[in-house]
């Protein structure tokens, strides 16, 4: 089991001892650390926090540390009870809070946990910001009120709907051709958040949504990250139902992928190119993903007459880029859509929705649409690491070994070579080293992965 603290929050197992695992005492330190420096940096006579969680069985037991802890800092509290991080990403604004947190280990398994920290905005802390709290956290900064000052819990349930309120109103969210079309939808909420939001979503647009572990009791009914070894049930339902497309999220409902009406997956790296497609059908402009995406989105951006850049991989980074090239869409390839105009955070109801307009006005069906965007085909794979593994000097080998190909080091090692790639990074959320390679057949992507993981496997005498 394992405690990992980084830029982009703390995430661990539930259980265990302090400091090894997430447990009790870990989150009331890191929520303490996390008030502290709203405080530090707000200045205000009164402070308010959002505060939501996705439906995995240790929520509700992390929430109450968590917002108990900054109540005792003297903290109030708007609680959103089962919630999603982009609704949470959308709250803090509209609540004119000082940040949020979202209890969500992502794709993680069910035993694990994590608090994921925003800022005023809504948005991800950068690295400095992160590294604050880890430090405040570790120097035992935090002083609590005294008890006539102590925070106050106030519960609101609505944000989904406000949420999806705000989805509804994007002009580029076309109501009515979608309404018209009558889709037929199977829906894979893994017994998660996702599986209130996104038929909730469904619903208010007309579509007929087929529910599918769509009860959320965290007892994830599969591997929780939406990949294709991870869904033959909903593959089968799709089939089943004669539905137009499956929909999955994963627990927080920040990914997004989509499986045709044949029950084959559209790609999880295609959710960003068709939205993207779409908006920047209407609103011509730049994009953003990170080094791990797909080409195809370089692609579709080009035809339309913008320009793409890679940022390094992590939302925040993605989402400093955006603002920097001020892009229309972006995202990262996992499945993460990112389109300003609503919230800079990767949101999976607003992706459902820019798709369900493409398809609506496009009047193909889904596998028509796929046929439609540059074939390329990504592996994605992983090595445990140990401990005693120094990865940073096994990256530098992998650099040195292939200096002469075209590389990038802005976040790991990416290697472009002429008809494909392979980006050798260090997970900030799990302890693995990715491999992740594109190129223009599964084999050829696949084969290229499994080259590397002897290669790395060599340098590093396992």
């Amino acid at each position: 089991m394992t405690l990992i603290k980084s830029i982009s929050g703390i995430r661990g197992t539930i259980g265990g001892t302090v400091e090894d695992n997430l447990t009790p005492i870990d989150a009331v330190k890191f929520a303490a650390a996390y008030g502290t420096w709203i405080k530090q940096q707000r200045h205000k006579d009164n402070y308010r926090v959002v505060v939501g969680r996705d439906a995995r069985i240790s929520g509700e037991m992390i929430q109450s540390l968590v917002m108990n802890t900054l109540v005792g800092m003297g903290i109030h509290v708007i609680d959103l009870g089962l919630s999603t991080t982009p609704t949470v990403e959308v709250a803090v604004p509209m609540e004119h809070a000082d940040g949020g947190i979202i209890l969500t280990a992502s794709h993680n398994p069910k035993q694990w946990n994590a608090l994921k920290l925003l800022n005023h905005k809504g948005e991800f802390l950068n690295g400095a910001e992160g590294k604050k709290i880890l430090e405040i956290a570790e120097s035992n900064e935090m002083v609590f009120a005294e008890v006539d000052d102590l925070g106050k819990i106030t519960k609101n349930e609505a944000y989904i709907d406000l949420h999806i309120d705000e989805v509804l109103d994007l002009p580029l969210v076309n109501k009515k051709a979608i309404e018209d079309a009558s889709f037929k939808v199977v829906v894979d909420g893994v017994n998660s958040t996702g599986g209130i939001a996104i038929p909730l979503l469904l619903e208010r647009l007309g579509v007929h949504a087929v529910k599918l572990y769509c009860d959320p009791t965290g007892h994830f009914p599969h591997n929780p990250e939406p990949l294709k070894e991870h869904l033959g049930d909903l593959a089968e339902a799709v089939v089943k139902h004669h539905a137009d497309f499956g929909i999955v999220v994963d627990p927080d409902v920040d990914r997004l992928a989509f499986m045709d009406e044949k029950g084959d997956m559209f790609g999880e790296e295609y959710t960003l190119v068709a939205c993207a497609d779409y908006v920047l059908s209407k609103t011509p402009g730049n994009t953003v993903s990170n080094m791990s995406s797909t080409r195809a989105l370089r692609d579709v951006t080009e035809k339309h007459g913008g320009t793409y850049e890679a940022s390094a991989v992590g939302e925040v980074n993605v989402v400093e880029l955006m603002k920097k090239n001020k892009v229309v869409i972006g995202g990262e390839g996992n499945g993460g859509i990112i389109y300003p105009e609503l919230h800079y955070g990767r949101d999976a109801l607003v992706g459902v929705a820019l798709f369900l307009s493409l398809l609506a006005e496009k009047k193909m069906t889904v596998s028509e649409l796929r046929a439609t965007y540059p074939n390329y085909f990504m592996s994605k794979k992983k090595i445990q690491l140990t401990p005693e593994l120094d990865v940073d000097g096994i990256l530098s080998t992998m650099k040195s070994n292939y200096s002469h190909e075209n590389l990038t080091t802005i976040d790991g090692v990416k290697i472009d070579f002429a008809d494909s790639w392979v980006h050798l990074r260090k997970s900030n959320t799990e302890p693995i080293i990715r491999i992740y390679t594109e190129a223009q057949s599964q084999e050829a992507a696949d084969r290229l992965a499994d080259r590397f993981i002897v290669e790395i496997k060599a340098v590093a005498n396992i």
